[in-house]
């Protein structure tokens, strides 16, 4: 099994209580009450419809434990696998409401993370040996940001910044309103710490200089064609980290790696990656 560091508790539990939130309202869940008698146990598998990579189980996992203090889980993965079609990923057992009432919010998570997790492993496999590190980007779901990244690491990526707050990008519009790039970059320099990272966004290839020249650690070469990444790289010549971002496909990637840019930043990852078709297959009641 693949080891990952699990989403802190916090994260986990507030995410799961919104989740539920969302899906009971202020009613609870009618069907279930109305259908199925309070003192009925079961036992439920979630199963793996597709093959793919496994992520999110814990947090799956947690919304029956929301739902019901009774219900138990034992993970048959973990978090980084990969899973074949029809894979048991997990079993619940307890209050068969408790199964029911959390079955479209665990299945939600699992399979909106997984998919991620998926995506990112055949891009990952992709650009195998070239020394190009996947990442992902800011573009994520509202509220969901936590759990996808912790999809794309599950995946074999590694994450970009997680906020506004862990890493200084001056982009295209930064640098409209400073002034230009030295001007930007000095302006950051004067009121940050020594430790915190600074990447300019660049958009020419005539940038690239200038970009190095006012201190740059990072260059994130926008929507770069590969003769222009390649010649980027040759500028650099590794005097700061290259990033090759903006409209990157996974069917590009391998391409783009082959130009020797250091990281490959995909929105598409968190944004666009299909789910993987997971289910829950009730198979006991008492």
């Amino acid at each position: 099994m693949t080891v990952l560091d699990p989403l802190p508790a916090h994260l986990v539990d507030d995410l799961v209580r919104r989740t539920l939130a969302e899906d009971l309202g202020l009613a609870g869940d009618l069907s279930t009450d109305a259908a199925i008698p309070a003192d009925r146990w079961g036992v439920a598998d979630l199963v793996a419809r597709q093959a793919g990579t496994i992520a999110g189980l814990d947090v799956a996992l947690a919304v029956f434990a929301a739902v019901d203090a009774r219900t138990s889980a034992t993970a048959e993965v973990a978090d980084g696998d990969r899973v074949d079609v029809g894979t048991i990923v997990a079993r619940v057992q307890g209050p068969t409401r408790a199964l029911l009432t959390g079955e479209r919010g665990a299945l939600n998570l699992l399979g909106h993370a997984s998919g991620i997790a998926t995506a990112t492993h055949e891009v990952v496999d992709a650009v195998a040996g070239t020394g190009a590190r996947i990442v992902d980007t800011r573009k994520t779901t509202p509220g969901l940001r936590a759990l996808e990244k912790h999809a794309v690491r599950c995946g074999g990526g590694h994450n970009h910044r997680f906020g506004l707050f862990d890493a200084v990008m001056l982009k295209d519009n930064h640098l409209v309103a400073a002034g230009g790039i030295r001007a930007a970059v000095a302006a950051v320099r004067e009121r940050i710490g020594h430790t915190v990272h600074v990447e300019v966004e660049v958009d020419h290839l005539e940038q690239v200089p200038e970009a190095l020249q006012a201190g740059a650690d990072s260059i994130l070469l926008d929507n770069l064609d590969d003769d222009a990444l390649r010649a980027a790289v040759e500028v650099v010549a590794g005097r700061a980290i290259t990033e090759a971002s903006g409209g990157i496909t996974p069917a590009r990637a391998r391409a783009v790696a082959a130009t020797g840019v250091d990281v490959i930043s995909l929105g598409w990852l968190t944004h666009s990656a299909p789910r993987l078709d997971v289910a829950l297959d009730l198979r006991a009641r008492r």
